[in-house]
C-alpha cells in the first residue's frame, strides 16, 4: 500500500473524468465520491472501479452534462429519468434537491431510472445528516443475488444506507448491501489470488462458489449462481431476511421510477449496468427538537462504543464507527492505495484520448428543476 493526499488523489480521478469529456464539476464531485470510498477503507467501492466508469463512458453508458426529465413531480416528491447520466454526479445533485425539500416541507424523497453506479450509499445519507436531518439512500444493481431455495441470481447487492446525526461529528451511519457480500469483494480477491470464503456465494449448480474469476464471469453472463443474500444460505441462517430486503429495494428503486428490477438490470463486459436510486432526507425536528435528539444519539453511540468487548475483540463498534476513523487518519496521513491501483491510474489518465465532441457543459444538471 502506497499514502496518497486525498485531495491529489481527487484531482488526478478528477483529471481523468475531465479528460473523458464530463463537465468540472460532474468530474470533481464523482472523484471525491469514489476517493471517500477508499478513504474510509471501502476499497471494493474505491477508485479501482475507474476504469469501469471510464469504459462506460466511452461505450456511450454513462453521459456527462445531462438534464434528466422529470417524469413526475409534487412539493415533496420528484420522479426522474437520469438518460444515462453519470450516477455518482447525478446522485449528488439529487439529494442536495431531496434535503432542499426536507428544509422546506419536513421531508423530500426521490426516485430515479436509468443512472449509473453512485458508489458509497453513505456518502449520500450523510449529506443529509449534516443539515441535522435523517438520510436514507437505496440501489438497485445488476442481477447478482439468489433468492433463498434459489440456484440464479434474480436481484443486486442492492445497498441500503442509514445516517442519523449525533453532537460533534458524531455520526450513525449504515452503509450495507442486502447481499453477504459484493461483487466489489470479490474482485477484490481475485485481484489478490484469493479463493471465495465459503458462506458467500454458489456456483451455478448451487454448490459453494471458490474460484472468484469464475464467480465473477458467471454472474456477468447470467449462467446460474451468485451472491447469497444477507443471512446466508436458506432459512437456516435467516437468508430469506437479506432477500426480502433486496427486494423492497427494488420496489424503491425501480417500481417507483419505472426502471428495470431484477433480472433485467444486467451489466455488460466493459461497464455497469444503468441503475435506479431512491433518496429520502427527514429534517429531525419534525419529530422533536433537534438538539435533544442528538444529545440522545450521543447517549446511544457513546453506550454502544463503551459496551465491554468479547474476549476476541478489542472493543466494540457502531455504524459507521471504523469508516470514520479511517477517513480522518485518511486525511493526516494520505488515502491508503495498493500501488498497482494508483500506477493503473496513473496510465489510464495517459492512455485517455479527448472525445472530439465534448459533452454539455451545464454546471448543474438538477439546477432548472422546481422543487
Amino acid at each position: 500500500m502506497i499514502y496518497i493526499p486525498r485531495r491529489e488523489l481527487e484531482d488526478l480521478c478528477s483529471d481523468i473524468f475531465q479528460k473523458l469529456g464530463l463537465p468540472q464539476d460532474e468530474a470533481r464531485d464523482s472523484a471525491e465520491i469514489l476517493v471517500a470510498a477508499d478513504a474510509r477503507g471501502i476499497r471494493s467501492h474505491g477508485i479501482q472501479h475507474i476504469k469501469r466508469y471510464a469504459d462506460g463512458v466511452k461505450a456511450g453508458l454513462i453521459k456527462g452534462g445531462v438534464t434528466p426529465t422529470v417524469l413526475r413531480e409534487t412539493p415533496v416528491s420528484l420522479i426522474l429519468d437520469a438518460e444515462g447520466a453519470m450516477g455518482l454526479s447525478l446522485s449528488k445533485r439529487a439529494m442536495r434537491k431531496v434535503i432542499a425539500m426536507a428544509e422546506e416541507h419536513g421531508l423530500g424523497v426521490c426516485s430515479i431510472r436509468n443512472s449509473n453506479h453512485f458508489g458509497i450509499a453513505g456518502y449520500y445519507t450523510e449529506m443529509a445528516a449534516q443539515k441535522d436531518m435523517l438520510g436514507i439512500a437505496l440501489s438497485n444493481t445488476a442481477a447478482l443475488g439468489v433468492p433463498t431455495f434459489a440456484k440464479k441470481a434474480m436481484f443486486g447487492t442492492n445497498p441500503i444506507a442509514f445516517a442519523a446525526p449525533g453532537h460533534n461529528g458524531n455520526l450513525f451511519s449504515l452503509d450495507m448491501a442486502t447481499t453477504i457480500t459484493t461483487r466489489g469483494v470479490i474482485e477484490v480477491l481475485e485481484k489478490e489470488g484469493k479463493p471465495v470464503p465459503p458462506g458467500l456465494a454458489v456456483a451455478p449448480d448451487g454448490k459453494p462458489a471458490i474460484d472468484p474469476t469464475s464467480l465473477i464471469d458467471d454472474m456477468l453472463y447470467q449462467r446460474g449462481g451468485g451472491l447469497l443474500p444477507l443471512g446466508a444460505e436458506r432459512n437456516v441462517a435467516s437468508g430469506y431476511k437479506g432477500y426480502g430486503l433486496a427486494v423492497m429495494v427494488d420496489i424503491l428503486t425501480a417500481l417507483c421510477s419505472g426502471g428495470a428490477f431484477g433480472e433485467a438490470v444486467r451489466d455488460s463486459a466493459v461497464t455497469s449496468a444503468r441503475v435506479c436510486h431512491f433518496f429520502m432526507a427527514l429534517r429531525i425536528d419534525i419529530f422533536r427538537d433537534v438538539e435533544e435528539f442528538k444529545s440522545d444519539m450521543d447517549e446511544m453511540l457513546t453506550a454502544l462504543r463503551e459496551l465491554p468487548p468479547s474476549e476476541d475483540a478489542s472493543r466494540v463498534f457502531y455504524a459507521g464507527l471504523k469508516e470514520q476513523e479511517a477517513s480522518d487518519a485518511s486525511d493526516r496521513n494520505g488515502v491508503p492505495i495498493p500501488k498497482n491501483v494508483w500506477e493503473d491510474l496513473q496510465k489510464l489518465m495517459l492512455d485517455i484520448k479527448k472525445p472530439a465532441n465534448r459533452m454539455n457543459t451545464r454546471s448543474d444538471p438538477l439546477a432548472t428543476m422546481t422543487i
